[in-house]
């Protein structure tokens, strides 16, 4: 820390400190199922669907359907991060560090909620007895060498509807930023004779085939010049959070008195449902 702090001295031009560019959000945690519970573990219940059968006759007995009840969990881990500011440095410069390194902490712990999600909603989950249940292969779309396009997306849409998936749920799209590009080059994407709302306008895809578009730097790169692209409803993932992020600043004497900075969070994730996630593996190119 002592080695770049003086880049903020009161010397500078600027009387405001300015983070660095990075993402400072979670931009996928609004799309999945959240629960807080205290607890190292939290099972996420699953019921299969059951079937109607004719009446055949008066006084029948009623049938037992004897629906399949399953489970998936999460196992909670913690993350965190942390920083010392020596107290000459405070003393030396106009913003106060404790403020602006505190907002960068939290800054990495969002980014490390999406890291968590992506990372789960196609990784190995958990279920009840706490076996593996690795990603469905047929929740795959594409092999890395076409870009995404009008009819990948519908590909995908096509796999939700075999799926028996309603077509109301909110579903969210995860892509990068090449993604994003290529798409806007669509006239379906662009053209008012499609949207009610001009994306070359404001860069901003509205709604385009009932999704929420995300762009996002944190996905998976399964090889080069490849993107694994994640579409989902928000059934698909459960987010479980035993502690939400928090910060603590304090004094350590043990190191001359200077500032400790620290920040935490104890959460995980686990696809819940496997027919409400799709991967789309895309060649992240523009052609």
């Amino acid at each position: 820390m002592a080695i770049t702090i003086d880049n903020a001295y009161v010397l500078t031009f600027e009387g405001n400190v300015r983070q660095l560019a990075q993402q400072t959000r979670s931009k996928l945690r609004n799309y999945v199922r959240e629960v807080s519970k205290n607890s190292e573990s939290h099972r996420w219940d699953r019921l299969a669907s059951v079937s109607a059968s004719a009446k055949s006759s008066a006084r029948t007995t009623s049938p037992t359907s004897d629906a399949a009840w399953s489970g998936r969990k999460t196992s909670i881990s913690t993350y965190h991060v942390g920083e010392t500011v020596e107290p000459e440095d405070v003393a030396q410069m106009l913003a106060n560090p404790q403020s602006e390194l505190t907002k960068a902490m939290a800054a990495a712990m969002n980014r490390q909620v999406d890291d968590i999600i992506i990372a789960d909603a196609i990784g190995n989950a958990l279920d009840q007895d706490g076996s593996t249940v690795a990603f469905t292969a047929g929740q795959t779309i594409g092999n890395g060498s076409g870009e995404i396009d009008l009819d990948f997306i519908l590909e995908v849409d096509e796999l939700f509807y075999d799926n028996d998936i309603d077509p109301d749920i909110k579903k969210c799209a995860v892509i990068g930023p090449k993604q994003r590009r290529k798409l806007l080059q669509l006239m379906e994407v662009t053209s008012g004779d499609f949207q009610n709302r001009k994306a070359l306008a404001d860069g901003y895809m509205p709604g385009f085939m009932g999704y929420d578009w995300v762009v996002s730097t944190r996905l998976n790169v399964p090889s080069a010049n490849e993107l694994d692209c994640l579409f989902f409803t928000e059934y698909g993932i459960g987010l479980h959070v035993a502690k939400d992020i928090w910060a603590r600043v304090a004094e350590r004497p043990d190191q001359s008195f200077n500032w400790q900075l620290y920040c935490a969070m104890s959460m995980d994730a686990v696809r819940v449902e496997d027919e409400h996630v799709v991967k789309g593996h895309v060649a992240d190119t523009i052609t």
